[in-house]
């Protein structure tokens, strides 16, 4: 598996916000699964484009004013666009610690049910061989007695 590049989200980000501009998209989600453990990967859908708004805890303080420079229209369109990339980035990024994780307990099961094989499998070799000794001793006592 390769491993997610910023480029690659930022590629990523260009195409679907070229979509949404062009092709009447109205609302993008980004589903990707959430690591929380190795053995523990949440499914998450995130809305992305267009920003959902932030709720403001405090909706009866009255708001102060503020000036932006430059205008708010151009600072929002330099950061919505790296805000997108940023959030694909982090799904590509969780999906392939999803990934590796799942391959890690993987390989740590496999690992553990090949000794646990040739444990197994020592004993019945250890089991058949002693028999055949066994065998082989009672034959020659057998021999012994019989002249």
């Amino acid at each position: 598996m390769k491993t997610p590049t910023y480029a690659d989200a930022q590629a990523i980000a260009d195409d679907i916000i070229d979509r949404f501009t062009t092709n009447g998209i109205d609302v993008v989600h980004l589903a990707y699964a959430n690591f929380r453990s190795t053995l523990l990967q949440e499914p998450t859908v995130d809305q992305i484009i267009p920003v959902p708004s932030i709720a403001v805890a405090n909706d009866s303080a009255p708001a102060g004013a503020v000036e932006y420079e430059p205008d708010e229209e151009s600072i929002l369109a330099a950061l919505l666009p790296k805000n997108i990339a940023i959030q694909i980035y982090r799904a590509l990024l969780e999906n392939a610690a999803g990934f590796y994780g799942s391959q890690m307990t993987a390989m740590d099961n496999a690992t553990r049910n090949a000794g646990d094989m040739i444990n197994r499998l020592s004993i019945a070799y250890n089991r058949q061989r002693q028999a055949a000794i066994t065998t082989e001793l009672v034959e020659i006592i057998s021999g012994a007695e019989a002249l």
